[in-house]
């Protein structure tokens, strides 16, 4: 399983963030394993939440700015199987110890994983195409 930890770290890349020795658990993995593989796995998040809109006959295409941000907050807080999805491909790049840390933090760590994928949606919401 080394092999596969050492890969993982190499594609993903180091850290993104300001890391402090100070800094909370949460934030630490955030910064270390979160921000990394979003930043990895960003144009299949993009394709993956554009082809659930799709197959959701949604009327996203269509909204205005704000109500495609208030749409993309309510999708991902409430449509259990695409934040499954999502969660499926962010923790499918962990490593087998921040795997262990995360299942031990799980709650906290969702919420966060799910604030950085809200943003980083709604701030690219001119690359969601139909």
């Amino acid at each position: 399983m080394q092999n596969r930890d050492a890969t993982i770290i190499e594609l993903r890349g180091g850290s993104l963030g300001t890391l402090n020795p100070e800094v909370s658990m949460e934030e630490a993995f955030q910064n270390n394993t979160l921000r990394p593989i979003l930043k990895l796995q960003n144009n299949l998040l993009l394709q993956v939440f554009t082809h659930h809109v799709k197959q959701q006959k949604s009327t996203f295409f269509g909204l205005n700015s704000n109500k495609k941000e208030e749409y993309i907050e309510q999708m991902l807080l409430r449509d259990q199987p695409l934040r499954n999805t999502i969660k499926g491909l962010i923790i499918g790049m962990f490593t087998l110890n921040e795997y262990q840390e995360y299942a031990i933090h799980a709650s906290v760590l969702n919420k966060r994983m799910m604030g950085l994928v809200t943003e980083r949606l709604k701030s690219q919401m001119q690359l969601l195409e139909e």
